[in-house]
């Protein structure tokens, strides 16, 4: 028997984030008889790194983790030989698909040095962190549209603002959506229940989020339009909770804000958890205020659970599978997002299942695509046509 062809993805880390959950979800739907995955992660503790969120599932799965030093704008040049010699020593792999866009223009020559056939840059956010590390970031990705082979996005959106304006001109633009596993996150009016029982929640409107404490995830917002909703729905004599998914260094400031504004006893901080789907079952409503994004798997995942969802402007109006989600701006006041929940507040939740497939964000689907990617080195569908998945 054949052994599979080896596909590296490079990534900061394999901790519960957007990037990584959506890799596990292609790799989980993968033929791994015929294609694996390895990872090269980020740390400066070398082989001593802590174990992270998805670690264990990925030895499972047959894949392998190796690490690099993080990149820190002051070891430029070690960082660059660092990887060389990374890649001189492992140049087996079919395919270098590099997630950690701010030092692909990096890493990714390196391994076409050491004579890798393909590299993909891909490109998960729409946005960058502010101040120096921003500008640097930038800077970074300024030549990686002519260092990839193939550069990647989860959005149009996001690859003009990470390969420039020319991205689509280029020949080497695809966009691979978001994909998750639909099935997982239909509608169960059971579990529903269960949740709802098991978080002290049967009687209260639930809104949600789930997302790293970050600054573009915009958690104060998120905080302010709950008090709003919270306000609103007391006066009609109903109670109202906010649950959050996610861990993060701005998690501690939120706790403190909820605090001071005397709803933390509403305000249910989970953590990162392996069970997110039945979190959704317990919600009523998924509010998702972010700066900046890509495109946001978990809007799709909360459009699988049947949810609807009111979300920033700033994102991709991609995102938007069904009539479920509504845009609203970013600069207007929490007021004006609390009304629009409460106005939309009643509905029945369905099954949105095929919906998702039909718009190409199933997991199973977009495994097939990628697993002919990897084993020829070519993608059957041409350029991004510039068009998006539907608005409501």
């Amino acid at each position: 028997m054949e052994e599979p062809v080896r596909i590296l993805h490079v990534l900061g880390g394999v901790d519960l984030g957007g990037a990584e959950t959506r890799i596990m979800d292609l790799y989980r739907n993968m033929d791994r008889d015929r294609v694996q995955f390895d990872f090269l992660v980020h740390s400066d503790r070398g082989a001593e790194r802590e174990p992270q969120f998805y670690d264990e599932e990925i030895q499972s799965l047959g894949g392998r983790i190796y690490v690099l030093p993080r990149f820190r704008g002051y070891n430029f040049f070690s960082y660059r030989r660092a990887a060389a010699a990374f890649f001189r020593a492992h140049h087996a792999f079919a395919v270098v698909q590099g997630h950690m866009t701010s030092t692909a223009s990096l890493y990714l020559p390196e391994a076409k040095k050491a004579g890798i056939p393909v590299t993909a840059a891909h490109a998960r956010s729409a946005g960058v962190d502010r101040g120096l590390k921003g500008i640097v970031t930038g800077w970074l990705r300024r030549p990686l549209l002519k260092r990839a082979d193939y550069c990647f996005a989860c959005s149009v959106e996001a690859g003009e603002a990470v390969f420039g304006k020319d991205w689509k001109a280029s020949g080497k633009a695809f966009v691979i959506p978001n994909a998750i596993e639909a099935a997982r996150f239909g509608y169960n009016e059971e579990i529903r229940k269960q949740m709802r029982e098991r978080l002290g929640l049967d009687g209260f409107f639930v809104l949600g989020h789930v997302g790293r404490f970050h600054y573009a995830k915009n958690h104060e917002f998120l905080l302010e339009i709950f008090i709003r909703v919270r306000e609103k729905m007391a006066r009609k004599g109903k109670k109202a909770a906010l649950l959050l998914l996610g861990e993060g260094g701005g998690m501690e400031a939120i706790r403190e804000k909820a605090d001071r504004a005397g709803v933390a006893e509403d305000v249910l901080f989970m953590g990162n958890r392996k069970d997110v789907e039945n979190y959704y079952q317990a919600m009523d409503f998924f509010v998702f205020p972010s700066r900046f994004e890509g495109l946001p798997g978990t809007v799709v995942e909360a459009q699988a659970a049947g949810l609807r969802c009111i979300i920033s402007d700033r994102i991709t109006r991609e995102a938007a599978l069904c009539g479920l989600v509504r845009f609203e701006s970013i600069d207007a006041p929490a007021d004006v997002w609390a009304d629009a929940v409460i106005d939309r507040a009643d509905y029945v939740r369905e099954n949105t299942g095929e919906v998702i497939r039909q718009s190409g964000f199933d997991a199973g689907e977009q495994a097939a695509r990628l697993m002919e990617f990897y084993e020829t080195g070519r993608l059957s569908q041409p350029a991004v046509d510039g068009g998006n998945h539907g608005q409501p």
